[in-house]
């Protein structure tokens, strides 16, 4: 893997928000319909869906994001030209499966990114090219990289702009991830290769999340000082006891700058079941923050959804919030921030 001067990467500051401007969202089509069994061609139809609603300009005017969405074998590249080439830039390329926030790269800016090893979450999906799309994407990008000989996926970690990161112990200390590394590793590992100066652990994801507990699934920064997590729907709701916990450890954490964050709640999905009957681990915490609009993954047209859309449109007065269906993406392991990574503008 290319490894540039370190004394120049380790210059740069801290991974920049989501909500900071980007050069381009990436993103990748289904290609493999045995990765997709029963859901090919609907999964590709909220792909496409997403990818419209972020290329949109916001209220204001602004224009939408630069999408550019990796796609791999000519009757991928002719299905997503069909479908959104009117509006997002076709790149064929390999990758494995669609889950880009995991197996591409962390950019630091608009022209460096840095690497992680992947291992398929943990050894569970490994698919041919997922372990070298991070350095495929950054060539494509025109970035320069620095590698990282640690395993870690974009998704286990949120960040603020300004050093602080959340993150779950199910997860970044899983021993079919790095086995043996402690808390106290990770902690300077993610200093040294993220700039980060404040980890905030959470213990545990929601349930059945083959993922280990992803962070992008139950905790995110909207702000400075600001985060945002999931209250239980109804009675059932299968996450409950998660969700509480969840809760509890970002209200008593402080960020990078000493500041007690503030803590905002959405309503969760609540009980949602997937095409094999099972419990799924949907959460309306997956969206994706774009240049003028964010877009919430949705699992039907429940008074939660409702609700949750309201109140993080409130959190994003410049943007448009908009609830996409994602259920059929949800059956091969996420949601939009899950299929997407930010290539931040400048810097």
């Amino acid at each position: 893997m290319q490894q540039p001067d370190p004394a120049a990467d380790q210059a740069l500051p801290p991974p920049p928000a989501e909500w900071a401007p980007h050069a381009a969202i990436w993103t990748a089509w289904p290609a493999d319909a045995e990765i997709w069994p029963g859901a090919f061609e609907e999964a590709r139809a909220q792909v496409a869906a997403m990818v419209r609603l972020l290329a949109e300009p916001g209220p204001d005017g602004r224009p939408g994001d630069r999408v550019r969405v990796l796609a791999h074998g000519e009757e991928a590249v002719a299905s997503a030209t069909a479908l959104v080439g009117d509006v997002a830039e076709i790149v064929p390329a390999a990758y494995g499966d669609i889950w880009l926030r995991d197996i591409g790269p962390i950019f630091r800016s608009e022209d460096a990114c840095t690497v992680f090893a992947f291992n398929g979450w943990g050894e569970k999906y490994v698919y041919p090219h997922d372990d070298t799309a991070a350095a495929r994407i950054a060539g494509l990008a025109g970035a320069r990289i620095r590698g990282w000989d640690f395993v870690l996926e974009g998704g286990g970690l949120d960040w603020d702009g300004e050093g602080t990161v959340l993150t779950t112990r199910e997860c970044l200390l899983n021993p079919n991830r790095n086995p043996g590394h402690t808390q106290e590793d990770v902690e300077r590992m993610l200093s040294e290769a993220l700039g980060i100066g404040k980890v905030i652990w959470i213990d545990r994801g929601l349930l059945n999340d083959h993922t280990d507990g992803h962070v992008d699934n139950i905790a995110r920064f909207v702000a400075p000082g600001l985060a945002v997590v999931q209250s239980p729907s109804g009675d059932d709701d299968p996450h409950a006891e998660r969700l509480a916990e969840i809760a509890a450890a970002v209200r008593e954490a402080r960020d990078a700058r000493g500041r007690r964050l503030q803590v905002k709640e959405i309503p969760s999905p609540g009980r949602v079941l997937g095409l094999d009957g099972e419990v799924v681990p949907a959460s309306h915490m997956n969206f994706i923050i774009g240049n003028a609009s964010v877009v919430v993954p949705t699992y039907g047209d429940t008074p939660q959804t409702a609700a949750a859309i309201e109140a993080l449109q409130a959190l994003f007065p410049d943007r448009r919030v908009v609830g996409s269906p994602a259920s059929y993406i949800l059956s091969g392991g996420g949601a939009f921030h899950c299929i997407t990574q930010q290539q931040p503008a400048g810097r």
